[in-house]
């Protein structure tokens, strides 16, 4: 990446949907010059997706946690990933060190859902051995890694 790459990204991530024609001109570069480095990120896995930040709370999910999962074995991680991602309230999940081998952030609308969630959709997959969840009071900020 150089310094042009660096740009596009900080003007990309201000607002993702801003025309190539306006970076271009920002940069004083072409706009062919903007749309093939742009390809040349997204096919360097540099930018990997273009798609709205959604305001959770607005869309009704007022209750989020994060949940660390204790696996039965630590190999059923896979199996187990696998039938998080069929739960569409599960947002996020890491590998992590410690405790839990599993992290997951789950979203729901209620207290009622948020149990529904926990009791019903994740603590009877097979392989989670326990949850342990601690709720969310809200969001201080979320960014990316500066450039």
């Amino acid at each position: 990446m150089d310094t042009f790459d660096v740009q596009i990204l900080q003007l990309l991530e201000t607002d993702g949907r801003m025309p190539f024609s306006t970076i271009a001109t920002s940069l004083g570069i072409s706009h062919t010059m903007v749309h093939q480095r742009v390809n040349k990120l997204i096919e360097q896995g540099v930018i990997v997706g273009i798609k709205p930040v959604l305001d959770e709370k607005k869309l009704g999910y007022d209750w989020a946690t994060f949940t660390g999962l204790t696996l039965q074995k630590d190999a059923d991680s896979e199996r187990v990933i696998e039938a998080l991602k069929q739960i569409p309230e599960v947002t996020e999940c890491y590998y992590i060190t410690g405790t839990y081998t599993l992290y997951v952030r789950i979203l729901a609308k209620s207290h009622s859902h948020m149990r529904e969630i926990l009791y019903y959709k994740i603590d009877t997959l097979p392989g989670i051995a326990k949850t342990d969840s601690m709720i969310e009071l809200g969001c201080a900020f979320k960014r990316n890694i500066g450039l």
